[in-house]
């Protein structure tokens, strides 16, 4: 199919999703539609994992907070048309990159007058009033220039230079990023707004458990330099075959792990809906990570009544609270330690692990960027 047809769907699709609201309808369900629509043909190419995933579910959790039903479904079909069953948009990435660095059209062009624009990742474009909004997830391109794509530096860091200079909120999943980019790029306090991400109320103890045919540790993550799986591997290799590792993640960029030892399930990229059973069915779950701006998986894992074992780095302090058990990442020893630590006080790590996971609510975060935007009109 020529490329201007997939052009001529996704614009097609856009219009219909913004122009439905637009005569008489509160500006946040414009927003939220926008949103909605823009996150999903920015991300089409990739599957849906940490801080995609959070992005996506924004939209949604704003309509909890009052947003009408017929926007929320809206929003609903907006993503889903985008993301799932229109095609490939041809050199999407170079037009948000031309968009974005020319500063024009502004954003009003296409989507007319707005209380709010919220823009993340890697797309910024200018704007003629209202809130400028952004999310930050880390500063790993910055911090860690190795460990991520030369394409991913570049773009973060256009994006980090703009957002520092022109936002008026600064939206990040912790407060350990918080601090991060006030440090690091300069920004101002009280620009900087904590949203902590959700939990999908699919993470419950309740529910199917995976079986793959004994008892497993269970590691969620790309498979990238960063979540240091070599020093797990290394880690697994002193459990003397206690247990299986089951590795969850799609390859990513760098090194690729060695993942053909005895004992080592490698499943490959799991689809959000799947990982509730596969988080539920571990004995524990490990996350080495040596840098994070959150650590999603770690609340996932306590949210389905899974005790965890957790790097140590500061990131991860507010994922983890007083309820993981807290390893050196960088040593294989200490890691190994940690998993038996994890199968001894099992039920008691589990419990207190689900009253932590409770506290991170969609909700909660819907009205934490509410309260962000208000606070900067």
């Amino acid at each position: 199919m020529p490329a201007a047809v997939y052009w001529f769907g996704d614009i097609v699709c856009l219009w219909a999703c913004l122009h439905a609201f637009t005569h008489g309808t509160p500006d946040i369900e414009l927003l939220l539609i926008g949103y909605a629509t823009g996150y999903a043909l920015t991300r089409r190419t990739l599957p849906l994992a940490g801080a995609g995933a959070v992005e996506a579910l924004l939209p949604f959790a704003l309509s909890w907070t009052g947003v009408s039903l017929a926007a929320a479904v809206l929003a609903v079909f907006a993503y889903r048309v985008c993301n799932l069953w229109l095609p490939l948009v041809p050199a999407a990435h170079a037009l948000r990159t031309a968009w974005s660095r020319a500063g024009r059209p502004p954003a009003e062009r296409v989507v007319g007058d707005f209380d709010v624009f919220h823009f993340s990742d890697w797309m910024y474009p200018a704007q003629r009033g209202g809130v400028r909004s952004t999310m930050i997830h880390d500063l790993v391109p910055l911090h860690f220039p190795e460990w991520v794509h030369a394409r991913t530096r570049s773009m973060h860091g256009a994006k980090y230079r703009h957002a520092s200079a022109s936002a008026d909120v600064v939206m990040v999943n912790s407060r350990f990023t918080g601090d991060d980019v006030a440090a690091t790029l300069g920004v101002s306090p009280d620009r900087i707004h904590v949203a902590h991400p959700g939990v999908d109320p699919a993470f419950t103890p309740a529910g199917d458990r995976q079986d793959l045919g004994r008892p497993y540790v269970l590691t969620v993550a790309t498979l990238e330099p960063r979540k240091n799986l070599s020093a797990l591997l290394d880690a697994y290799r002193l459990l003397d075959g206690e247990l299986s590792l089951a590795v969850a993640g799609a390859a990513g960029w760098g090194e690729q792990p060695s993942l053909d030892l005895e004992g080592v399930v490698r499943l490959g990229y799991t689809p959000p809906d799947e990982l509730p059973k596969l988080y539920r069915g571990a004995s524990v779950v490990v996350y080495p990570s040596l840098f994070e701006g959150f650590g999603m998986p770690v609340v996932e894992a306590m949210a389905c009544g899974v005790p965890v074992v957790a790097s140590s780095h500061p990131s991860l302090d507010e994922a983890c609270g007083d309820t993981a058990v807290r390893v050196d990442p960088r040593d294989p020893d200490a890691i190994a330690g940690g998993v038996r630590t994890a199968l001894a006080r099992h039920e008691e790590l589990a419990a207190r692990g689900l009253a932590h996971a409770r506290s991170f609510t969609w909700l909660e975060n819907a009205r934490a960027h509410l309260r962000a935007w208000e606070s900067a009109r």
